[in-house]
């Protein structure tokens, strides 16, 4: 009588895994995932980061989620276990000069390629989070919501957000009367105050229409 092999017991991210693990059984890894921070923003940077987790189920990785959906706190533990435990992961940043010179979307592709390129393990497969990234060394995948349902894609995240977070309190402290390290750069109504009141910085995106009608004049 044929019979299946017993499945692994797996933590609360295995379903985080799935795509991970099909790749890996038909021979496609590693698997890198890769995500963004701050396109949304009108200062600061835009952050990618690019991530091979390893092929076992870690606990301290097992709380990995969108970075949206996790406080402060369980983004400053995950980005210290995903830097710990990932197989390779590396962070690439954009300026604000350089995004308002080639346009954000661009800026967020080049980032993305930069990122993946710059592993220290060559993937065999790349997941994206939402849409196609061209131009990528390996195969790849855009994944409809992917730093929720792909655990590679959710510790890229992680790490793109936490660096991203970084910066901002960082920039807060050089560029101080914006109050970068409360709205990280979004277009928050408290920014917008303070815009009004200071105008732009260096930092802030010029080709971004609700920075630009905010030059004095």
């Amino acid at each position: 009588m044929l019979r299946w092999p017993p499945r692994a017991t797996v933590r609360r991210a295995a379903s985080l895994r799935t795509l991970e693990f099909t790749l890996h059984r038909h021979g496609l890894g590693p698997v890198a995932g890769v995500d963004e921070a701050g396109r949304g923003a009108c200062a600061g940077p835009l952050v990618a980061a690019a991530c091979v987790l390893g092929p076992h189920q870690l606990k301290s990785l097992a709380d990995l989620d969108d970075s949206k959906k996790l406080s402060p706190a369980a983004r400053e533990r995950l980005y210290t276990a995903v830097v710990r435990h990932a197989l390779a992961w590396s962070v690439v940043a954009v300026e604000a000069a350089e995004i308002d010179r080639i346009g954000i979307h661009v800026a967020n592709l080049r980032a993305m390629r930069q990122a993946v390129a710059a592993l220290s393990v060559r993937p065999g497969y790349v997941l994206s989070d939402g849409f196609a990234v061209p131009g990528l060394p390996a195969p790849s995948l855009p994944v409809i919501g992917g730093d929720a349902n792909a655990a590679c894609i959710a510790a890229a995240s992680v790490l793109a957000k936490v660096t991203r977070d970084r910066i901002m309190v960082e920039m807060d402290r050089v560029l101080p009367g914006y109050d970068f390290a409360v709205h990280k750069g979004y277009s928050t109504a408290a920014h917008m105050a303070c815009l009004d009141r200071s105008g732009p910085s260096p930092e802030h995106r010029m080709s971004y229409r609700n920075v630009r009608d905010r030059v004095a004049l």
